[in-house]
């Protein structure tokens, strides 16, 4: 029995036509496929890209030195200094980040209790250099202005589960 049904499908070519027929039923469907730099897929609201500082409403920055990022930091990738101000508060004076070093675990964004430091939508930051990879306070601040309504945004989406 086996002899005869190999030879039957041998004979008319029954794999040939069962590939023919899946190439068909999907030749006519949309296609799937994205023009990668001009068209971009969705990014779930808990996407762990580009580091940023946010800011207030007002302008001033979140960031109250209380280095818990920095002390969560399994990489270590985070470096805070910090100085008082003359109302009072405390603000940093430098806030540096080891891109290279950083694993993207996100608990940094978890640990600030202001929502100073978040992950961005961003994840076209590739660098030539290592240099280009040492993020400093200005360059994360001005991440931040560039990121906001998109940050707000996903952060409001995510509020419900943090």
């Amino acid at each position: 029995m086996g002899l005869l049904d190999r030879s039957a499908r041998t004979i008319f070519w029954a794999e040939l036509v069962s590939g023919m027929a899946l190439t068909l039923k999907y030749f006519f469907k949309p296609k799937v496929t994205l023009n990668y730099p001009y068209e971009k897929g969705p990014l779930s609201p808990r996407f762990r890209g580009e580091h940023a500082l946010r800011r207030y409403p007002n302008g001033e920055e979140r960031c109250i030195a209380c280095k818990l990022c920095e002390a969560i930091c399994p990489a270590q990738a985070i470096t805070i200094e910090a100085e008082p101000r003359d109302d009072g508060s405390r603000r940093t004076t430098r806030y540096d980040i080891d891109m290279v070093k950083c694993i993207y675990c996100g608990f940094c964004e978890e640990a600030c209790p202001v929502d100073a430091i978040v992950e961005g939508p961003n994840f076209e930051f590739a660098a030539e250099t290592r240099e280009e990879l040492l993020y400093d306070k200005d360059k994360l601040l001005a991440n931040g202005d560039r990121w906001e309504t998109e940050l707000a945004a996903r952060l409001e989406v995510d509020a419900p589960y943090r």
